[in-house]
């Protein structure tokens, strides 16, 4: 039986046909039109399905790579948050400790933006009885000076760390804070 095919979506009609029964398309008026060969069709669907499922793994391997690359940038807990909480924890597991006769570390904290803190409390001071500025303006270069240079701050040199060290009185009165930021250090 001859049959016209449509050329709008390909789909097979009577010779009798004006339009295409599938989209409604007005069908070619030259009947001289080649009829479709159902063994040519399958062959050429076979070469597209071939074509396909390289197609597809590609497409299914890209999206778990992108999948598994937004998780481990914008979900996962980078290591060095992650290493600076260890650090903190071991820490606070021996605080409170007396660093020297007059000093007490009480806590060392992680902060947001990078920043490590240490928490101290000068044991012999109260804030009236002490030179805050004069303590503090002696105290800053040491801190640089040792975060600059001890072996044991170069994860925090690293990772440009900001190291933090607050002081407060024996009555737990804040005296001041020393930040030592990366350009301090670098």
């Amino acid at each position: 039986m001859a049959k016209i095919i449509c050329t709008q979506c390909g789909e097979d009609n009577p010779v009798t046909s004006k339009f295409c029964a599938s989209c409604g398309y007005a069908l070619p008026k030259d009947s001289s039109q080649p009829v479709a060969d159902p063994s040519a069709t399958t062959a050429m669907e076979k070469k597209s399905s071939k074509n396909t499922i390289p197609g597809t793994i590609a497409g299914v391997i890209f999206f778990l790579l992108s999948f598994f690359a937004v998780q481990h940038f914008f979900f996962n807990e980078p290591v060095f948050d992650t290493t600076m909480s260890k650090i903190a924890d071991e820490i606070n597991k021996q605080c409170p400790m007396m660093v020297d006769a007059d000093t007490r570390l009480d806590n060392a904290l992680v902060l947001p933006g990078n920043v490590f803190q240490y928490n101290y409390t000068v044991m012999n001071a109260e804030l009236e009885n002490i030179d805050v500025q004069a303590f503090k303006t002696y105290l800053e270069p040491i801190i640089t000076n040792a975060v600059s240079t001890d072996p044991q701050m170069q994860f925090q040199r690293d990772y440009k760390t900001t190291m933090n060290y607050n002081y407060k009185d024996k009555n737990g009165r804040h005296l001041f804070l020393i930040s030592v930021t990366p350009d301090k250090y670098l």
